[in-house]
């Protein structure tokens, strides 16, 4: 059972994986935004294109998400820069990460799920001293996954022309995050005898 303490977990997805991946991705809450009917992989397909080595050197980490030791989604997460095949073209900074995600069962939607795998990957990448920022771009018509992102803290900043059509452009800066990091932070007792305006946290840019 799904309760508010439940917490998803990521680890990295390996090619033992693959066909269990091939079946989430022909499940139609996935592929109707992945592509929609016509981009419904073979099992072929995704032992190639989704092999773990073939990701890496398209700078893409593939992830699936863990509930109580149980498989039940996909993540990827990818360096912005130098995509390629027309997606965002105009970035320059090496230190943007892009994430997709999706749940793989269609009874666990509109429960949290959504959003406790998506701040799990935002923690996981923000570790990354290198990482700036973390951007996604759900379709405009794809309310349930812009309200999961903005649950999990993301901005959204306009709609953008992607090679997949029309997205809505979300971000999550380092800044932000760890101020709402901060903001989070349990009190402590020993709080009590700082004086306003000293010890405060020091905000890395």
């Amino acid at each position: 059972m799904i309760t508010s303490d439940s917490v998803v977990t990521l680890r990295l997805m390996t090619e033992q994986d693959l066909p269990m991946l091939h079946d989430w991705l022909n499940r139609h809450h996935i592929f109707e935004w992945w592509g929609g009917e016509e981009a419904r992989p073979t099992l072929a397909e995704v032992l190639e294109e989704y092999a773990p080595n073939n990701l890496s050197r398209e700078s893409v980490t593939a992830y699936i998400a863990m509930l109580d030791g149980e498989p039940i989604g996909y993540a990827q997460s990818y360096v912005a820069l130098g995509s390629g095949d027309g997606w965002w073209e105009d970035e320059t900074d090496p230190g943007v990460r892009g994430i997709d995600q999706s749940l793989a069962d269609p009874s666990q939607l509109g429960k949290g799920l959504g959003t406790k795998l998506v701040h799990a990957l935002v923690e996981m990448l923000f570790q990354d001293p290198e990482v700036t920022k973390i951007q996604t771009d759900p379709a405009p018509d794809n309310l349930r996954a812009i309200r999961c992102y903005e649950k999990a803290g993301f901005v959204r900043q306009k709609t953008i022309a992607t090679p997949d059509g029309p997205a809505v452009y979300m971000v999550q800066t380092r800044q932000a995050f760890e101020q709402a990091r901060s903001a989070a932070r349990p009190f402590h007792r020993e709080d009590e005898s700082r004086q306003p305006g000293l010890a405060s946290p020091v905000e890395r840019h």
